[in-house]
């Protein structure tokens, strides 16, 4: 039987290549989106919508019998300073970006404690490590998806149950061009000039690969990453070293 594979966000960018990565290991992928998706099993949900979430990961658990690994991955970015976010917006992100991952989290526990295993991967950020100008509500709703991480490692372990999170620095994934055309679009500046200064910021000297993030939460969600739990996990070319 294969094992399942619950990605949210999965329609694009590092989400797409987390399902196809699974759907190349022979995983059995359900795909949650607003956006349709061309791989795996889409279902349209609104990730910000708990109980939408909860209704389709139930349906899924039902269906399918068994829950192996949870990619939490549903998220936008957001420029601006505490000044400059207005409540709503606030509110907003925070549904998506967090409030997201505690749905869809909640939502497997039950099938994956009657198991006894489960792998739960959240897709934070080097935000959730470091601070960035700029970035006030985007880099407190990435530093709430590490103490997820950490906070639920600690309280399923004894389910054999592990939660990472994944943190990648600068990827090159359409969220990462639609920053970066916003950014060009206020400031006027070349956008050709731009990424190529983002990749020179990285102390490997280029942009990262959403299938090399993919690679990486594929061996979180393997059996041989069975005693990393609770960890966060960097994969930003060094940046966050510096």
């Amino acid at each position: 039987m294969s094992k399942v594979a619950i990605v949210t966000g999965g329609s694009k960018g590092i989400g797409l290549a987390v399902v196809a990565r699974f759907l190349k290991n022979g995983y059995q992928v359900h795909n949650l989106d607003i956006e349709s998706g061309e791989l795996g099993i889409w279902h349209h949900c609104d990730v910000s919508n708990v109980s939408a979430v909860k209704q389709v990961i139930t349906d899924i658990a039902n269906q399918e019998q068994r829950i192996d690994v949870l990619v939490s991955n549903a998220g936008r970015h957001l420029s601006a300073t505490i000044e400059n976010t207005d409540e709503a917006t606030f509110d907003s992100l925070f549904a998506l970006n967090v409030k997201g991952a505690y749905a869809a989290i909640q939502s497997v526990l039950p099938s994956m404690k009657a198991q006894q295993h489960g792998a739960i991967i959240l897709i934070a950020s080097d935000q959730a490590i470091i601070g960035k100008t700029n970035s006030f509500a985007y880099n407190l709703t990435k530093h709430a998806l590490a103490s997820i991480a950490k906070t639920t490692a600690l309280d399923y372990a004894q389910y054999n149950i592990r939660a990472n999170a994944v943190c990648p620095g600068t990827i090159e994934t359409p969220l990462f061009h639609n920053a970066i055309d916003a950014y060009c679009a206020r400031s006027g500046a070349d956008k050709a000039s731009i990424v190529a200064e983002e990749g020179a910021l990285q102390p490997l000297g280029r942009l990262g690969q959403a299938d090399e993030v993919a690679a990486l939460v594929n061996f979180l969600a393997s059996d041989d990453a069975s005693f990393i739990t609770g960890s966060l996990q960097t994969i930003d070319g060094g940046y966050t070293t510096q």
